[in-house]
C-alpha cells in the first residue's frame, strides 16, 4: 500500500520552512513515523540543472527559460530523489512530509505563462510528473499566503544573516507578484488548503497561529 505524502507550499518569504521545521518537531512528539523531505536538493548531482538555471547561466531573468523546459529540471531532481531517498518509505506505506515539490512548478514556472494557459500547463505539469515519470501525486498540499512585502521583507533578513546573494527568482518584484497570483490560481485548479497570512480584523496572523491551523489540517487527515 502507498503511504501519504503531504506537501507544505508557498513562495519566497512565506515562512514556509519554519512551519515546515515546526511540524516536524511537533509529528516527532506525538509519536508519528515519518520521513521529511526538502526540495530543490541543492547540493545534489540531479540539481545540477536548477543551480545553473537559478545563478543565471541560462539568462538573468526567470522567463528567460521557459515553464515547460524549467519545469523539467526540478523534475529530474524529484525523481532523483524519490529514488534515493524516500520512494521506499512511501511504497512501504509511510507518511512523507515534503517542503516543496512538484506544486512549486506550478507556482513559479506557472507565472511565466499568461492567463489563458495557465490551466492547460497545470494539466501538462500533473500529466508530466505524476503519469509520465510516475512520481507520487501529494493527498494533502498545504499552501501559506502572503503578501509581495513580507516575502521581500523575510528575504532581504534572510540574506542578511546567511550572507547569502538571491537568486533569479528572488530577485525580480514583478515575478514574485505573478507567483501570488498564479499560487491562487493553483490552489482552485488543484484543491489545495490555503493558510491566510490575515486574521478577519486583518492582522497578520502569527506564526504559531499559523503553526496550529496546519498541524491541525494534518493531523485531521491523518487521524492522530
Amino acid at each position: 500500500m502507498n503511504g501519504k505524502l503531504i506537501v507544505l507550499e508557498g513562495i519566497d518569504g512565506s515562512g514556509k520552512s519554519s512551519q515546515y521545521k515546526k511540524i516536524c518537531s511537533k509529528l516527532n512528539l506525538d509519536g508519528v513515523e515519518f520521513s521529511n523531505i526538502v526540495f530543490p536538493r541543492y547540493n545534489k548531482p540531479s540539481c545540477t540543472m536548477v543551480n545553473a538555471y537559478l545563478h543565471g547561466e541560462f539568462g538573468s531573468k526567470p522567463e528567460d527559460v521557459n515553464a515547460y523546459t524549467a519545469s523539467t529540471f526540478y523534475a529530474i531532481d524529484r525523481f532523483a530523489s524519490f529514488k534515493e531517498d524516500w520512494g521506499n518509505d512511501y511504497l512501504d506505506g509511510k507518511i512523507i512530509l515534503s517542503d516543496r515539490y512538484t506544486t512549486s512548478n506550478a507556482v513559479h514556472q506557472g507565472s511565466k505563462l499568461p492567463q489563458n494557459e495557465l490551466h492547460d500547463f497545470f494539466a501538462w505539469l500533473s500529466d508530466f510528473e505524476y503519469n509520465k515519470m510516475q512520481l507520487p501525486k501529494p493527498n494533502l498540499v498545504i499552501y501559506l499566503d502572503t503578501t509581495l512585502e513580507i516575502s521581500k521583507s523575510r528575504m532581504r533578513k534572510r540574506e542578511l544573516e546567511t550572507s547569502t546573494a538571491a537568486d533569479i527568482h528572488e530577485l525580480y518584484d514583478d515575478y514574485l507578484e505573478k507567483c501570488l497570483k498564479t499560487a491562487s490560481e493553483a490552489c482552485d485548479f488543484y484543491g489545495w488548503y490555503r493558510i491566510p497570512y490575515l486574521d478577519e480584523n486583518g492582522i497578520e496572523l502569527s506564526l504559531d497561529a499559523k503553526n496550529e491551523l496546519i498541524y491541525s489540517l494534518i493531523k485531521d487527515y491523518l487521524n492522530v
